[in-house]
């Protein structure tokens, strides 16, 4: 026998009846969007790898140890399996000249691919749902986009998500900071980790995000970004805050909450919960404006999120919100498998009228006993079990019998309907 594959380690197969999970997620995330005026954009999966190292930054550690980044054998190009779709968003923008018309609300959904270390919550391939404002300037939209991801934890019923949000400010100011930053640091190398002392050129900023505990006093005495802002980035972040309070929405300033892409500025924000152990961050986001310019277009405002599907997935399982997998309406009998072409179309019909069928399915040795179809009926989780037996079928009718009403009561009782007017009473079922 041939060696048996599996599945690539971190790459998960979604198989029912968790697959159902998902489509009920990605259709309350399609829902929200569209009422906030929302529209989709699909990109590829494939992009060039200079997208993401002039987007994301050549010392980010997703451009430097995560990215799977090949050579196309037919012409030689650099290509990557999107590690994340901001960079790929504003791509395609500025491609097919969106923004010639004024600002677009746009959302994706799909497959990211990073190599690191599979745990739960993270893996190496995963699936991000973001939404993305181009093209416009003011604090209101980025107050709409956490607005929007709040009215989602409602939506969803999940509990126990706070937001935390920062400003980046503006590059200058950025700049400042990054150098009181980087000599606080050298005054107190020896207590810098090897990732930070790695990273105290680079990019700094991300060693104030370390998870070291033996690092935390020193970071928390780590000049202040927000002591570096000037007036219009503190009054940019001063209107967020008085539209979120306007909206009751709770929030923590985090003087902590920095990105490890080069493209944000000003607004920064996550929403964490507690309950999913290291992997806190459910969805995270912030302000771009710099992104157009980096990669080749003319300077424009932008900002968005990304959530992590399988976290939100996770976390609705830990609270248990998941809703229970979808099951038939009604479950077809069929005794005899030459009355096929009699009942075939009828169940079509019924589909047509939006009622769920499950057609029995035999075997090469028949359709087996009407006890063992039940059986089957019965495990499938449908309401209805629709019979159509030898007599019924002589009489142009089916016999309707409820499965899961109490034995005795008149809901429980079995009634004949015909065939020929299915639309009288395909709705009793669904």
């Amino acid at each position: 026998m041939a060696d048996k594959l599996t599945a690539v380690k971190g790459m998960n197969d979604i198989a029912p009846p968790q697959s159902a999970h998902w489509e009920w997620l990605e259709e309350r995330l399609r829902g929200l969007m569209q009422r906030y005026g929302y529209r989709c954009l699909r990109t590829p999966i494939v992009e060039p790898t200079a997208l993401f190292v002039r987007g994301l930054g050549e010392v980010t550690d997703i451009v430097e140890k995560e990215m799977y980044s090949f050579e196309d054998r037919l012409n030689g190009e650099q290509l990557t399996l999107r590690p994340e779709n901001t960079a790929g968003v504003v791509r395609a923008v500025l491609e097919s000249n969106l923004l010639y018309d004024g600002g677009k609300r746009l959302y994706y959904m799909g497959p990211m691919f990073r190599h690191e270390r599979p745990q739960r919550g993270r893996y190496r391939q995963f699936h991000q749902f973001g939404a993305e404002a181009l093209g416009f300037a003011g604090p209101d939209v980025d107050a709409e986009l956490i607005v929007l991801a709040c009215d989602l934890w409602a939506e969803l019923s999940l509990t126990g998500i706070e937001l935390e949000i920062n400003s980046l400010g503006q590059t200058a100011e950025r700049q400042a900071h990054r150098q009181a930053l980087i000599a606080y640091l050298e005054a107190h190398a020896d207590q810098l980790d090897e990732d930070a002392k790695r990273r105290l050129h680079s990019n700094p900023l991300r060693i104030l995000d370390t998870k070291n505990p033996a690092m935390q006093a020193l970071v928390n005495g780590a000049p202040r970004l927000m002591d570096h802002l000037g007036a219009e980035s503190l009054d940019h972040f001063s209107r967020l805050r008085a539209l979120l309070d306007a909206h009751g929405i709770e929030y923590r300033i985090n003087p902590r909450l920095v990105r490890g892409m080069d493209y944000y500025n000003l607004s920064v924000f996550e929403f964490v919960t507690t309950q999913l152990g290291s992997q806190g961050t459910v969805c995270a986001g912030g302000r771009y404006d710099g992104l157009f310019e980096q990669i080749g277009g003319k300077p424009a405002p932008a900002v968005g999120w990304a959530l992590g599907m399988e976290r939100i997935l996770e976390l609705l399982k830990e609270q248990g919100k998941l809703p229970e997998p979808p099951v038939p309406d009604a479950y077809a009998v069929v005794p005899d498998a030459a009355s096929m072409g009699q009942v075939m179309p009828v169940l079509r019909s019924l589909r047509a009228h939006g009622v769920r069928v499950q057609m029995h399915a035999g075997t090469a040795d028949g359709m087996g006993s009407m006890k063992s179809q039940f059986k089957k009926a019965d495990g499938s989780g449908a309401r209805y079990a629709l019979i159509f037996g030898p007599d019924e079928l002589q009489q142009g009718q089916v016999s309707i019998k409820p499965l899961r009403a109490d034995p005795g009561s008149p809901a429980a009782e079995q009634r004949s309907h015909s065939l020929a007017e299915v639309d009288t009473w395909a709705g009793r079922l669904r």
